[in-house]
C-alpha cells in the first residue's frame, strides 16, 4: 500500500507542479473572462460619428431615415435586442449576428445640403468633393422611384469598410421605405404594429415530480458541461498514453518493476494523473460557477434577467463522479494502449478508437439535451464509455430517478473492474517488450495468462 501510495503521489505531483499545468489552470478562467469581457469592451469603442448627407429630392424618405438614425430610436433599439438576444440563446446565428450589430450602433450626424432640381450626376460631382476635402464623410442617393425595386439606393463612403454603421443604414432605409408604403396606402403604420407584434413565449420544464422549472439556460449549461468532461478526458488520457510510452523507451519501467509490483505502478498512475485531473477540473468549475454569478449580478442590476438551470451541490457531486468514471475507463485503455506499442506515434493510430467513443458520447448528449426522458437518453446515460458525459448532461437538463444514476455507476464501475484486470495483464509483459509492437494473438495470450 504504501508503494502504491508513493506512485500516486508522484503521479500527482509530476502533473500539478508543471508549469504547463499551472498555466493551463489558471489560465483558462482569465481566458474565459477575457472572451466575455473584451469584445465587449471593444465593441463600446465607438469611432467618430459618420457626417452624412441624404439626397432626397422626393422629400418623403430622407426625415424618416434621420428618425431611424437619431440616438433616441438607436436606444430603443439597442436596449430591445439586449432583452431579445438574453431570452432567446438558441436564435439562429443570422438572427444572433442582427441582434449584435444592433447593439453595437453608430452614430451619424447629418449635413444639410441643397440638393433641388441639380442632375445626379451634377450633385455626385459636388459631393465627392467634399469627400475629397473631407467635409463630410458620406452620402447616400435616394432615387425618385423608391418603391421601385429596380432602382437602388446609392450610398458612397469613404468609410465603406464600416459595416456596422452599413447594416444600421440599411435597416434605416429599409424601415423608411415601409413606412412611406404604409402612408401612402392610407394605412395606419401604429396599427399595423401593433396588430404585427409578436407575442412572449415563456417555455418551462416539467419534471416527472410535477415540478416547474424555467428552461432558459438549460442547453447551454449543458453543452459547457458536456464540453468540459469531454476536453478533460481527453486531455488527460492522452497523457497517460505518453507517460507509459515514455516509460518504456527510456526502460524507467524495468527499474520501476524492481520496486513495485506492475499492477501497483500502474494504478498509482491512473490515481495519480485522475487526482490532478480532477484538481484542474475543479478549479475550472468554481472560477465557472464565479463567472456566471458575477455576470448574472451585472445583468440585474442592469435590469436584464435570464434564469439558468438548478445546479445543486448533489449536481456538482455527480459531475465529479462520471468524471472520475470517465477518466478511469479511457486512460485504463490509454495504459493498455502505451504498453502495447513502442512510440508515440503508433499509440496516436490506436487512440483513434477511444477518441470515436468521446466524440459519440458527446453528440448523443445533443439527443439527451432534446428529450432527457426518451429512451435513448436512458440507454446512453448508462452506457459504458457514454455515460461519463450523457449522464452529467441528462441530470442538468433533467434529473433523472436514482436508481438510473446508480445504475450507470455500478454498469461504469464493471466496466473499470473490466479494463483494469485486462490492462493489468497487458501492461505487466507489454512494459518490458521493447522493439515492436504487440501483435493481437501475443495481447491475447498475455491476457490469458494466469
Amino acid at each position: 500500500m504504501k508503494k502504491f501510495l508513493a506512485v500516486v503521489k508522484h503521479e500527482y505531483k509530476k502533473v500539478v507542479l508543471k508549469w504547463s499545468f499551472l498555466i493551463a489552470t489558471l489560465l483558462f478562467p482569465v481566458l474565459a473572462a477575457a472572451f466575455a469581457v473584451v469584445p465587449a469592451l471593444i465593441f463600446s469603442i465607438k469611432g467618430e460619428a459618420t457626417r452624412i448627407i441624404i439626397v432626397d429630392q422626393t422629400g418623403k424618405i430622407a426625415p424618416r431615415i434621420r428618425e431611424n438614425l437619431s440616438r433616441e430610436k438607436s436606444a430603443e433599439k439597442t436596449e430591445q435586442a439586449q432583452k431579445d438576444s438574453l431570452k432567446d440563446l438558441t436564435a439562429p446565428s443570422d438572427e444572433k449576428m442582427k441582434r449584435t450589430t444592433e447593439q453595437l450602433g453608430a452614430s451619424f450626424n447629418f449635413v444639410e445640403y441643397a440638393a433641388e432640381e441639380k442632375p445626379i450626376e451634377q450633385i455626385k460631382r459636388e459631393l465627392n468633393g467634399k469627400i475629397i476635402t473631407k467635409e463630410i464623410d458620406a452620402y447616400l442617393i435616394i432615387p425618385q422611384n423608391y418603391d421601385t425595386p429596380k432602382e437602388p439606393f446609392e450610398f458612397f463612403s469613404r468609410k465603406a469598410g464600416d459595416v456596422i454603421a452599413n447594416s444600421n443604414l440599411r435597416n434605416a432605409i429599409n424601415s423608411a421605405v415601409r413606412s412611406q408604403r404604409l402612408a401612402d396606402a392610407n394605412i395606419s403604420e401604429d396599427k399595423l404594429k401593433n396588430l404585427s407584434q409578436n407575442v412572449d413565449l415563456t417555455v418551462k420544464t416539467v419534471s416527472e415530480k410535477g415540478n416547474e422549472k424555467d428552461s432558459e439556460g438549460i442547453f447551454a449549461a449543458s453543452f459547457i458541461f458536456g464540453l468540459m468532461i469531454y476536453i478533460t478526458l481527453l486531455i488527460y488520457g492522452q497523457q497517460i498514453l505518453a507517460a507509459v510510452v515514455e516509460e518504456k523507451e527510456t526502460r524507467i519501467a524495468e527499474i520501476l518493476f524492481s520496486s513495485a509490483k506492475p499492477f501497483e505502478l500502474m494504478m498509482g498512475k491512473l490515481v495519480g494523473v485522475g487526482l490532478a485531473g480532477l484538481t484542474q477540473l475543479a478549479i475550472w468549475v468554481t472560477s465557472a460557477l464565479v463567472l456566471v454569478g458575477i455576470g448574472l449580478a451585472q445583468m440585474s442590476a442592469a435590469g436584464m434577467n435570464i434564469s439558468i438551470p438548478d445546479i445543486t451541490p448533489l449536481t456538482v457531486v455527480y459531475f465529479f463522479i462520471f468524471f472520475l468514471l470517465g477518466f478511469f475507463i479511457y486512460a485504463t485503455i490509454y495504459a493498455l494502449i502505451g504498453s502495447m506499442v513502442t512510440t508515440v506515434q503508433e499509440g496516436s493510430q490506436f487512440a483513434m478508437f477511444p477518441v470515436m467513443f468521446l466524440v459519440i458520447g458527446f453528440y448523443l448528449s445533443f439527443a439527451v439535451i432534446r428529450d432527457p426522458n426518451s429512451s435513448v437518453s436512458f440507454w446512453v446515460s448508462i452506457a459504458p464509455f457514454l455515460a461519463p458525459i450523457t449522464m452529467p448532461v441528462r441530470i442538468i437538463a433533467e434529473t433523472p430517478p436514482f436508481w438510473q444514476i446508480a445504475l450507470s455507476v455500478l454498469l461504469n464501475g464493471a466496466a473499470i473492474a473490466f479494463l483494469v484486470w485486462i490492462a493489468a495483464r497487458v501492461y505487466r509483459v507489454g512494459m518490458l517488450m521493447y522493439g515492436k509492437r504487440a501483435t493481437i494473438p501475443e495481447v491475447w495470450k498475455w491476457i490469458r495468462q494466469s
